[in-house]
């Protein structure tokens, strides 16, 4: 009996050592991931000058907020990062100079840096032109495990960019996903939200991962990061803003946000913007919904018994 036990000890411990080896090696890992996020405007106060007339959207008379898919999608990148120590993010956007504000949210909630792609060329983009600019930048940025992305930002709702940006740069993608389940250095396991379930699936690194709004929600921001990250600006916001405490951007390193375009992502300028988007907009219209019929309660006891009848009836209850 003593001899079993002590049998037992040695497989036990052994086991346990393995499990502390592989859970140290595990916290050693890191990884690289760049998230697409996208400023959009606010389709909650849309207005009669929301749209130009040549189809593209007037960005300057509508409020701009982050996309909503794209903060979850920040999320499960940042979940990764407290699981790994030392993995970096980088956040990625296009737009005009006011979209640099994405930048500095990110880092408001725990990522390492930020670039923005903006030029006049890149203006008016569709899906295809928008795609393509990403690409070349996720080349230039170089090394990366991971790209996250929202399924869709919720002024175009096309759920394409993502997609295409893996095409073009030739590495798997998963759609759809709700949660990032488990990483290491040669896969990772996703679990998707579909119309008819849920599904679990892995996929070699490195991956293009769409995620869907039914994600947790992403973090606040965080005091200290507010504070530290409050004067980050790009080349192009500092020129603007006339900043008086300039001296900061050689102290700080960290303050300086990363602004590149066309010429410095080596894009072909026939590719981008307009000249590269094949979706034109053929027509616009603005569609004011209106009921048919209404009617007037009182709070007499009869109106509000003859109201419960007709929804019963009509099977809007019950």
């Amino acid at each position: 009996m003593s001899c079993e036990i002590r049998v037992y000890r040695y497989h036990h411990e052994k086991t346990q050592k393995n499990t502390e080896k592989k859970q140290t090696k595990l916290t050693k890992m890191t990884f690289n991931i760049i998230v697409l996020a996208k400023q959009v405007p606010d389709t909650r106060n849309v207005g009669k000058d929301a749209m130009k007339a040549d189809g593209t959207v007037n960005r300057a008379a509508l409020p701009a907020i982050f996309n909503p898919e794209d903060l979850s999608a920040m999320e499960q990148a940042l979940g990764i990062k407290e699981r790994f120590p030392g993995s970096r993010i980088t956040v990625l956007t296009m737009g005009p100079g006011r979209a640099a504000e994405i930048l500095r949210e990110g880092l408001f909630r725990g990522t390492d840096d930020g670039v923005l792609l903006t030029d006049r060329a890149f203006a008016g983009a569709d899906t295809l032109a928008t795609s393509y600019a990403l690409s070349m930048a996720v080349r230039k940025i170089g090394k990366y495990d991971l790209i996250v992305a929202g399924r869709q930002a919720i002024d175009g709702d096309t759920a394409q960019v993502g997609p295409q940006v893996a095409e073009k740069l030739g590495i798997p993608q998963i759609t759809y996903a709700e949660n990032i389940e488990a990483i290491d250095k040669n896969k990772i396991t996703v679990k998707r939200r579909l119309d008819n379930g849920v599904e679990v699936v892995e996929c070699p690194l490195p991956v293009l991962i769409t995620v869907n709004s039914s994600a947790r929600t992403c973090r606040q921001r965080n005091a200290k990061l507010l504070q530290k990250y409050k004067h980050a600006r790009t080349v192009s916001e500092r020129q603007v803003e006339n900043l008086d405490y300039i001296d900061i951007y050689s102290s700080r390193p960290y303050l300086n946000l990363t602004e590149w375009s066309v010429a410095d992502v080596e894009a072909d300028p026939v590719q981008c913007g307009l000249s590269g988007s094949p979706t034109k907009v053929k027509k616009i219209e603005n569609v004011i919904f209106q009921t048919k019929e209404s009617k007037h309660l009182t709070d007499n006891d009869a109106d509000i018994d003859g109201l419960m009848r007709e929804l019963i009836e009509n099977h809007t209850i019950g």
